[in-house]
């Protein structure tokens, strides 16, 4: 089969998991294991169903960079259980998601699945610079829509998007972002800016919402476009949007940076990662089958291996 390369969203897919299955599921010591399942059959099913001959789990290392707080405070700041100085705030997690989170990474280095992460940034980030570099098509894994920005017909990257859930999932390309939301994927931060998203905490422009933003855009083109035109009284724009966008100038000014996938991190090839996805060795074979017994984890190990035994 062609090389394909996937990207998870991984922390979108194990929140995803743990709500979706009940976490009475639960290994002996009374641990839930119900998000570790549902990763585990979440990986074989799209590995198998697109053809995934490469697989990177892009890992939050840090899930609200101090650089994006100090550009905008509000940035995901309704997330945050525990501000922690000088280094990364504590997320709310639910007590029971979080017990299996050493779980999960040890299941994926065992079945040799390529984790990577970067310092300060988020997955998102590491999703964003090796959708922009790879040299293979690309299936990026996520229920955000943020990471519609990489979306790129020519060089064949697309979003397999979760957010209906795993028997809805939807295929987005460059034609169909431009068909849902009226602006390329290269607009698309531009288009976040401006409408504003109460899930990351960006407030948005007042009184400019998705068809607004989506209209300027193609006038303007891009945000640095739109906000040149609004100083010149002569470029027809209309005076209620100016005014708009004069009110929101400070959070226009830092939003942009804030929203904007970072492209350039310096990452490990995706050789480098170990991405190839392969068959299971017989020793850590044996210790995954030992796992799936001792931590109750059913019959998702068993399918995850079959996956990836398609690999040979």
């Amino acid at each position: 089969m062609p090389d394909r390369l996937m990207l998870l969203d991984t922390a979108s897919l194990y929140f995803r998991a743990y709500y979706g299955l009940p976490d009475t599921i639960r290994r002996g010591d009374g641990t839930p294991v119900n998000a570790v399942r549902g990763l585990l059959d979440m990986i074989a099913r799209l590995t198998t169903d697109y053809g995934a001959t490469h697989l990177i789990a892009c890992w939050d290392d840090d899930w609200r960079p101090q650089w994006r707080v100090e550009l905008l405070p509000t940035y995901k700041a309704h997330r945050v259980a525990e501000a922690v100085a000088g280094a990364p705030d504590v997320e709310v997690v639910p007590d029971a998601l979080e017990a299996q989170l050493p779980m999960i990474r040890r299941v994926l280095e065992l079945a040799g699945i390529a984790i990577v992460g970067a310092p300060n940034h988020e997955a998102d980030d590491v999703v964003g610079t090796y959708a922009s570099h790879a040299d293979l098509p690309v299936d990026v894994v996520t229920g955000d829509r943020d990471l519609f920005q990489v979306c790129d017909d020519e060089r064949q990257v697309r979003v397999i998007y979760t957010a209906r859930g795993m028997k809805n999932l939807e295929v987005i390309t460059e034609e169909v972002v431009v068909g849902k939301y009226r602006v390329l994927p290269q607009q698309y931060a531009d288009y976040a800016t401006l409408r504003g998203d109460a899930s990351d905490g960006l407030p948005g422009v007042a009184g400019i919402g998705e068809k607004t933003a989506a209209s300027l855009l193609l006038k303007y083109g891009t945000l640095e476009g739109l906000l040149e035109a609004a100083g010149h009284p002569g470029s027809g724009m209309a005076a209620p949007v100016r005014a708009k966008l004069a009110a929101a100038a400070d959070y226009l000014s830092v939003a942009p940076a804030v929203v904007r996938l970072v492209r350039d991190l310096d990452l490990p090839s995706p050789e480098q990662a170990g991405a190839e996805l392969n068959p299971v060795p017989d020793e850590p074979r044996a210790e995954l089958e030992r796992l799936a017994t001792e931590w109750n984890l059913g019959g998702s190990v068993r399918r995850l291996l079959t996956a990836l035994d398609l690999r040979q």
